[in-house]
């Protein structure tokens, strides 16, 4: 009999109030993952990947209304109370921010934000969180941690913080992490560093991980099965190996022709998606990249497409993948 999963999601809708009404940032996004499992969220700024992290963390705005489900070790957490849910984030379920820069309370020393989960959730002593605190920061690389830890956010570089905010995130050792952009604004040697580390913790702790990014290359390199999203939904999703190896949906192939490449001359333009993200408050009743596919056409925008399957747990949200696979689902 298999393993139950860890956390379940399914049928998960997430409506915003903005000034110009109701926007609907997620649309039926499901999945499941067991205890050491890992899952990328890929797509463009305002795809819906950080708005999914959030319903997961119970940290969107009290405005937001959210539909479907979302199951923590079976126990629904849709609908659950704000202190239910104190109890689980940062304990159970734990978040490293994209921007290392602002993650940090400027008027906290770094020994106190690493301790304070601690603190919370686990009942240890203010010198026992402390002591805990420093071999955190030693375990992600800090240098010279046990002198540091009266040190403030602002002595710290970019690197550096992101370190200390997955010390933070690890600090209860969490059944699911979430890494949203975790090396946003980092140099590309530390990127590599912090993605190491952090794939390092999750395999040495047995933990889930959701991984999100905009970088297809962060994601081949680092999860075992990947969601493409756009307008809100997921339009692609599989195994890694197999989304990369017959990419099924156009958007997917446009994200994958527009990376650099290694190789390329001098002055090369990158190739890119040509039109912008529709506003969440104004999507199609159909497709949403119907706009900006190139293969698009009537019955595309009539309705959303349901899901095709093509390959084992390999589907992808198009109804015309006849055409779009044969045009570049093969290393695209």
């Amino acid at each position: 009999m298999s393993e139950a999963p860890l956390i379940e999601v399914k049928d998960l809708g997430v409506t915003l109030n903005t000034s110009r009404g109701p926007a609907q940032a997620v649309r039926g996004v499901s999945f499941a993952l067991r205890r050491g499992e890992t899952l990328g969220l890929v797509g463009e700024s305002g795809c819906g990947k950080s708005v999914t992290a959030l319903a997961l963390m119970g940290l969107l705005h009290e405005s937001a209304v959210i539909s479907g489900s979302i199951r923590l070790d079976g126990a629904e957490l849709v609908g659950l109370p704000d202190a239910a849910y104190c109890k689980l984030r940062g304990n159970r379920i734990s978040m490293i921010f994209q921007e290392p820069m602002t993650a940090l309370n400027p008027m906290h020393t770094i020994g106190h934000q690493v301790a304070e989960p601690l603190l919370r959730h686990t009942g240890v002593s203010a010198t026992q969180a402390r002591q805990e605190a420093i071999a955190l920061l030693d375990r992600v690389g800090l240098p010279d941690a046990a002198k540091r830890v009266d040190a403030y956010p602002h002595q710290f570089s970019g690197g550096q913080r992101q370190r200390i905010t997955i010390a933070m995130a690890l600090a209860c050792q969490p059944d699911v992490l979430i890494a949203d952009e975790p090396t946003t604004a980092l140099d590309v040697t530390i990127q590599g560093q912090i993605l190491d580390l952090i794939a390092g913790l999750v395999a040495e702790r047995g933990m889930s991980m959701i991984l999100i990014s905009h970088d297809l290359g962060v994601i081949a390199e680092n999860v075992e099965r990947m969601m493409v999203m756009y307008g809100g939904t997921v339009v692609e999703s599989g195994e890694t190996d197999a989304v990369f190896t017959r990419m099924g949906h156009p958007y997917t192939q446009g994200l994958f022709r527009a990376r650099p490449r290694l190789g390329a001359r001098k002055g090369t333009r990158l190739k890119t998606i040509a039109g912008t993200v529709p506003e969440l408050a104004d999507l199609p009743a159909g497709c949403t990249f119907a706009d900006r596919c190139t293969i698009a056409e009537a019955r595309c925008r009539a309705a959303l497409p349901a899901v095709v399957d093509v390959g084992a747990a390999h589907g992808v949200r198009c109804i015309r993948t006849d055409v779009s696979m044969a045009a570049g689902g093969v290393g695209a």
